[in-house]
């Protein structure tokens, strides 16, 4: 279960942004063209749907609209480096509840 897991690995995302590749997924078969829905969080805690400001309230909805189709739903995080980790967790707790696939992608400096 990793919801346990993720309040003691608080800290070590936060030291060190290598540690965030433990949470892509292994898979090699990844195709470019498969559909991957975007959530992004700027550094004032907007948070955007493909690119679209959405309220977190309404977030998951949205979410689940878009991905009710899909046999593999993802999810590409997509959070400003000064975003703290609760907000990020907000967007990791829908994915959970819902069993979607999650990839965290970090901005690059």
């Amino acid at each position: 279960e990793m919801s346990a897991s993720l309040v003691g690995s608080e800290m070590c995302i936060r030291d060190s942004p290598n540690a965030l590749k433990l949470l892509l997924p292994k898979s090699t078969n990844q195709t470019s063209d498969k559909p991957v829905t975007v959530v992004s969080i700027d550094k004032n805690y907007t948070f955007y749907l493909n690119e679209k400001v959405i309220p977190f309230s309404m977030l998951e909805r949205r979410l689940v609209e878009e991905l009710r189709e899909l046999e593999d739903p993802c999810i590409s995080l997509q959070a400003d480096k000064s975003v703290p980790l609760e907000q990020i967790v907000k967007v990791m707790n829908i994915a959970k509840d819902h069993n979607y696939r999650l990839i965290l992608s970090t901005e690059p400096e």
